[in-house]
């Protein structure tokens, strides 16, 4: 297992590129199955979920190429289907959280797909129920083998479009309808869909395929399936995620940094929710400027009471940012209750900040009471394990910020979605080592 040996209390300067974002890679890498023509996909981020979703399409059959950094071409025109309906493919899909968005594509171009509950980040249940749902209003029916423990979805006679009332606005669920719904016969229409920027650019790669999709950005989806999709090339947006963990990096370590080719237009509310923190952000064209600040002081609400920030469906703060926003919060000056709605285990990481001195009130297992220290008393170095993804990044946080010398351990959950955090750090004047 490897683990980041960290030296807290550098201060952070110079200019920072987001990779390409991690959530949206899975689903248009995913997409690339609905055509037997050539896609190119730019701007991939090469994190370690997304090259096991590209290993899992090689033993599927799709041709990859990969002729620069960043770029890979996918060709899916000789599927093995032996493959597909094997235990091998069922066993890789269990242990790879990004292989549920490949069962909307399989199911309606081959008819057939297999569903293993997924793995990923230990933060609690992912229900997998609106995926399901949504596959079988379109027609498929669904057989659990308890030899194999996976779903099986077939579609022997093809989907046919309908009208779906989705129960949660879940993004993956929504790119997988979208994605079956795109060979089906007839119109779909999917009420209640998620509209992140990431479905909003599949549907953009999907439309630049030959697929006619009205509602682009709302939540109100009609596809209009059943024709052949062709070859087209897609370039993935810059991960938002990983802009606000490079905000909340500059602010917890009173740095001045240059974040570089945002998409600001796509940030929505996050550059607003980390200024509620008393953080100053300056747009600069595409960039991002954060200047190096003493103080960060948490707004109040306008009554008065203690600010809350919650995560929501979009245009609402997205829960992957929620972590950090919480570590940020220990080190500004105030008080402010962190909410996360979606995941159960998600808070759970806070032992370790308090460990290393922070003040925080866990309440239950989905809100947490943060009393700011202003950097009056720093946080100590702590020896500390990644549960996940999200968690990994804000314990690295709180250890470039800490004093002394921190361990993070099972930091492949940080590798599954950052790129060379720790090279790309260490270039901003950051002293992390990675110890295999």
């Amino acid at each position: 297992m490897s683990t980041f040996i960290i030296e807290g209390g550098h201060r952070l300067h110079g200019s920072i590129v987001p990779q390409g974002a991690k959530n949206e890679a899975l689903q248009v890498i995913s997409a690339t199955l609905l055509t037997s023509e050539c896609v190119t996909i730019s701007n991939v981020p090469e994190i370690l979920d997304v090259r096991n979703l590209i290993n899992l399409l090689k033993g599927m059959g799709v041709k990859v190429t990969h002729p620069e950094e960043g770029v890979y071409t996918f060709q899916a025109d000789d599927v093995d289907t032996d493959f597909i309906n094997g235990q091998e493919f069922i066993d890789r899909c269990s242990h790879l959280r990004g292989s549920v968005m490949v069962v909307g594509p399989l199911l309606t171009r081959f008819g057939s797909a297999w569903f293993a509950k997924p793995g990923g980040d230990k933060i609690g249940r992912r229900k997998i129920d609106t995926h399901i749902t949504g596959l079988m209003a379109l027609g498929a029916k669904m057989h659990y083998d308890t030899k194999r423990k996976a779903y099986q979805m077939t579609a022997p006679n093809g989907l046919k479009g309908t009208y779906m009332l989705l129960d949660e606005a879940s993004v993956t669920g929504t790119a997988n309808i979208i994605m079956a719904a795109a060979l089906a016969e007839g119109m779909t229409t999917i009420y209640n869909a998620a509209c992140e920027p990431y479905i909003q650019q599949l549907c953009r790669m999907l439309s630049g395929m030959g697929l006619r999709i009205e509602g682009m950005g709302s939540n109100l989806l009609r596809i209009h399936g059943g024709s052949r999709l062709s070859g087209t090339s897609h370039r993935i947006l810059p991960d938002m995620i990983e802009v606000g963990s490079f905000i909340g990096m500059a602010a917890i370590n009173r740095s001045s940094i240059t974040i570089k080719n945002v998409a600001y237009d796509e940030l929505g509310i996050i550059p607003d929710a980390f200024r509620r923190l008393g953080i100053s952000i300056e747009r600069k064209g595409d960039d991002i400027y954060i200047p190096e600040q003493e103080l960060y002081e948490i707004e109040s609400n306008l009554d008065g009471s203690i600010l809350t920030i919650a995560d929501a469906p979009w245009p609402g703060l997205t829960p992957d940012l929620l972590s950090v926003m919480l570590v940020v919060a220990t080190q500004c000056r105030g008080s402010v209750l962190i909410h996360q709605k979606m995941f159960e285990s998600r808070l759970f990481f806070v032992d370790n900040l308090i460990d290393m001195g922070a003040q925080i009130m866990l309440c239950d297992p989905h809100r947490a009471i943060v009393i700011g220290l202003d950097h009056r008393f720093p946080l100590r170095a702590n020896n500390m394990l990644s549960p996940d993804i999200r968690a990994g990044i804000a314990m690295l946080l709180a250890a470039m910020s800490a004093k002394g010398t921190s361990r993070i351990g099972n930091i492949n959950q940080i590798d599954r979605g950052y790129e060379n955090i720790d090279g790309r750090l260490n270039a901003l004047g950051a002293c992390i080592r990675r110890e295999d």
